[in-house]
């Protein structure tokens, strides 16, 4: 039996030197507005969508280069935790608050969580097009990538998907559920497993002038979407995918 995932959220975890660049962006890029900071020491802080449950949030880390993590949402996360780890998962930490942190067996780094969440939120409207961010891509290395996919898909139940190019596996995402997975064969030795978010965009190319003035940097435009950069350095997409289903037109 897969894990129970009712919700999935994604952690921006930025480094301190580069938190108000990053943030200031992804919150304008989204049209979220940042919660109060909370914490022990005020370092994480949510993107508060104005419809809909929250499902990006933020975390200032203490040392190291910005990355991303995942939570995903279950009724039990010791429980949950066990189920991944006997897929191949590491338990790194249980948190005395409820918590558990995992390595996936690419060695990404994800939690389960129990905070309740159920609402999807819309797409934003920009004038004449809408986005939404709805999917995180977990990028691995070649030779890991189809047992990647194989743990990731195990362990929430969601089956592969196909796709145009042989270096990509989605995971079919239940309705609902704000952010999709996908797994990326990549064309480098990385280890750990890294990631990044991709939005859905009605209109990529009005979508990625409004990222451009926003401070993000164009890095990389393909059939179906196109690779930017974040003011901090960090990758990732606007895609031709339907905001509201999560699929590519046709």
């Amino acid at each position: 039996m897969p894990a129970d995932i009712f919700w999935t959220s994604a952690f921006l975890d930025v480094a301190a030197s580069d938190l108000a660049a990053g943030v200031r962006f992804w919150s304008a890029v989204t049209g979220y507005p940042v919660s109060p900071w909370r914490g022990e020491d005020d370092e994480f802080a949510t993107l508060v969508p104005p419809a809909g449950d929250d499902f990006l949030r933020v975390q200032r880390l203490r040392s190291g280069p910005g990355r991303l993590h995942l939570d995903l949402h279950v009724p039990d996360p010791r429980d949950a935790a066990r189920l991944a780890a006997g897929l191949g998962a590491t338990i790194t930490h249980e948190s005395p608050h409820g918590y558990v942190v995992l390595a996936s067996p690419g060695g990404f780094t994800f939690c389960f969580v129990s905070h309740p969440a159920a609402v999807r939120p819309p797409a934003a409207r920009w004038g004449r097009h809408t986005s939404l961010v709805d999917q995180l891509c977990l990028d691995v290395r070649t030779a890991d990538a189809d047992g990647e996919a194989r743990f990731w898909s195990e362990l929430t139940g969601w089956a592969p998907v196909s796709s145009s190019l042989a270096t990509l596996i989605p995971l079919a995402r239940p309705a609902g559920l704000p952010l999709r997975l996908m797994v990326q064969a990549v064309g480098d030795d990385r280890f750990p497993a890294t990631a990044h978010l991709d939005l859905a965009a009605t209109d990529r190319a009005a979508e990625t002038e409004r990222h451009q003035v926003l401070g993000a940097a164009v890095r990389d435009v393909a059939d179906r979407f196109t690779v930017l950069r974040d003011p901090t350095g960090q990758p990732y997409c606007i895609t031709d995918r339907d905001p509201v289903t999560g699929r590519l037109p046709g």
